[in-house]
């Protein structure tokens, strides 16, 4: 098997011209269009006076509601980047959705941004099936907020893949009954259970023909050192997908590339630092996204 290389739209000096995209079309196409999160924002509900004559707002709400229920929470951050629109009025259709019921918006990080989850009549209204609202805490809020940030830029800097979070990822294994995009933990030896465990992204080739997906893992935090072992291991093993890219803070790159040479498993995982995602946008790129060579 090949090795994974990180691509140089992940840009390590920051550039403050890495590409914008023009993926709105593709997204639509895989029903994940984009969200902006809502942090303290006012909102508009300018749109919805005419919203039988016009359906578009409506429409526009779904597709986010579809992107807040796959990726578990969204901010209006993340949001603005994944339409492609100014923060504010991303946070104007977050809270025109939060106004319908359609999401609920919770802050429970000061100083951090809000985080929007959707609803059960949410997930009617955007006919996402297999997946169940997210449940929002201290604890998990940090790295709900930099998932949807990561999957916003990655969408910007691939406009040819589309980006899948773990939730709609884990509902379609369960509906498909194998998996897709996770690697089997375990693997039964010495009588051990076989346990799967789910990347918190899922870079996909908009091109049926272009290969596999790559697994993306956003590591905020120090796990035990066998358990991180145990999972490059089984990334290493895991032939859905075409290598693991993590995303990862400087005291937390070092633990991970550690694991990775505990497990051997460097041919199929790589670490990059977490900053190297680009903060702006500029014209799309006609660059690779990583690939085994």
């Amino acid at each position: 098997m090949g090795s994974v290389h990180t691509d140089t739209r992940i840009d390590t000096n920051h550039d403050d011209d890495t590409q914008r995209n023009n993926h709105r079309s593709n997204h639509d196409q895989h029903h994940q269009h984009r969200d902006d999160q809502g942090d303290h924002d006012h909102p508009q509900h300018h749109h919805d006076h005419n919203h039988r004559d016009n359906p578009r707002p409506a429409l526009d709400r779904t597709a986010i509601v579809r992107w807040a229920a796959g990726m578990g929470a969204v901010t209006a951050e993340a949001v603005a980047v994944h339409l492609g629109v100014s923060a504010a009025s991303a946070r104007g259709r977050l809270r025109a959705a939060e106004g319908e019921r359609l999401l609920k918006r919770c802050r429970p990080l000061t100083g951090h941004p809000a985080l929007y989850t959707v609803t059960r009549a949410g997930l009617r209204n955007a006919e996402a099936r297999g997946v169940e609202p997210c449940t929002v805490s201290a604890s998990n809020a940090l790295h709900l907020i930099e998932c949807a940030r990561v999957a916003a830029a990655l969408e910007r800097c691939y406009p040819d893949h589309r980006v899948q979070g773990e939730r709609e990822l884990r509902g379609e294994e369960r509906e498909r009954h194998r998996a897709l995009a996770s690697a089997e933990i375990g693997m039964g030896l010495r009588g051990e259970r076989a346990s799967r465990h789910h990347p918190d992204l899922v870079l996909w080739p908009l091109d049926a023909n272009a290969g596999l997906p790559v697994a993306i893992e956003v590591e905020l935090t120090v796990k035990a050192p066998e358990r991180l072992a145990a999972i490059c291991r089984a990334w290493a093993r895991a032939r859905c997908v075409v290598g693991v890219l993590y995303l990862a803070p400087p005291e937390v790159e070092r633990a991970v590339l550690r694991a990775i040479d505990l497990a051997q498993a460097r041919e199929r995982v790589v670490v990059v630092p977490l900053e190297a995602l680009p903060a702006h946008f500029g014209p799309p790129s006609e660059r690779t996204v990583p690939s085994a060579a």
